[in-house]
């Protein structure tokens, strides 16, 4: 299997995993803070279908946003903040802040007419690599007087740093657990061979998530193909080959769009250097070859290995029409032979 960037592949995954009311309310009743917990009414958490993160940061950043009964018939809501950095984001209090605000300002909207605002506990997810170690509070951020302290705007926020947390300890949830260890190891590309073993196991006991969990592992870890293979085949062996077929077809779709949009992004600014419009024409051409060369020389090394210097040199030269006449043979060619045969 080829490293296909598809956008954001960390978002999808969590955000699927959060819309599911009870494994959103597993998630937030094992992690949230007891004083919270205590007060939430056995009713599932609603999902707003809301984002409030700003664009720019969407590549990082994800949330989710989700309205709560406590047992005392008051309304309230659980801001859950995705961080998917590597590395903990110090201005991640500024972030809520704004966000919080935003959360507010489209309540009053809706109720013109309030006596009390609303309660939003914020929550960070966080499953980078790096231990998170930032303080839990908004007046962080603040350059003050330690003595000006209770008259500042300040706030807590809980953090579950997903790599502090043992595996068999990840969630009491059956699908939570398949589902936060994949995420867990996401960014802990040295373990992916230990945690193939425990990922087989916890798909064995919620075998209705393979799909979503392979498929991110395809974008996410690069696993060869016959260490999916074998997840699948531990899991559900009648899928097998549907699933690996789907997977190689996604991959290549996402391969060649991404080679494309780059070959075409380098010839339009080789034409703009150009200044003229016949040097935009054969820079867009040119591009386009390059995509397509960059392409087929990511899929055939996985194929069939390393790839002789004739072979390359042959790619390099041929038009975009028979680059793209070899890569459809990638997946069904036995050999290099029969993928360059004339």
């Amino acid at each position: 299997m080829t490293d296909t960037r598809i956008p954001h592949p960390h978002d999808h995954f969590m955000k699927e995993l959060l819309s599911y009311p009870e494994t959103a309310g597993a998630l937030l009743r094992e992690r949230l803070p007891e004083a919270v917990v205590k007060f939430l009414s056995a009713k599932p958490p609603e999902l707003i279908s809301s984002s409030f993160v700003d664009e720019e940061l969407r590549g990082h950043l994800s949330d989710r946003l989700f309205k709560v009964e406590t047992i005392n018939g008051r309304t309230a809501f659980l801001y859950v903040l995705i961080e998917h950095k590597s590395t903990p984001d110090n201005q991640v209090g500024w972030q809520l802040l704004k966000y919080l605000v935003e959360i507010l300002k489209q309540w009053e909207k809706k109720h013109r007419n309030w006596d009390r605002l609303p309660a939003i506990v914020p929550f960070v997810f966080y499953h980078g690599l790096d231990e998170w170690k930032i303080p839990d509070e908004f007046l962080h951020l603040v350059d003050l007087e330690e003595s000006w302290r209770p008259y500042l705007l300040n706030f807590r926020f809980s953090v579950l740093d997903l790599g502090r947390v043992p595996d068999r300890k990840l969630s009491q949830d059956r699908r939570l657990h398949a589902r936060l260890l994949a995420l867990k190891y996401a960014t802990r590309k040295t373990h992916q061979m230990a945690i193939r073993e425990r990922l087989i196991e916890a798909l064995r006991n919620a075998p209705e998530d393979l799909h979503p969990i392979v498929r991110y592992l395809v974008y996410v870890y690069c696993y060869d193909e016959q260490t999916l293979r074998r997840i699948i085949r531990e899991v559900r062996p009648e899928e097998e080959e549907t699933m690996m077929s789907q997977f190689a077809q996604d991959i290549e779709k996402a391969v060649r769009h991404q080679a494309l949009q780059e070959g075409i992004q380098q010839g339009m600014q080789q034409g703009m250097q150009q200044g003229m419009q016949q040097g935009m024409r054969k820079g867009l051409l040119e591009g386009e070859a390059k995509g397509e060369a960059k392409l087929l020389l990511r899929l055939l090394p996985r194929r069939f290995g390393p790839l002789p210097a004739e072979i390359c040199e042959r790619i390099y030269e041929a038009d975009p029409n028979t680059i793209e006449q070899w890569a459809d043979r990638v997946l069904d060619a036995k050999s290099l032979e029969d993928v360059f045969a004339e």
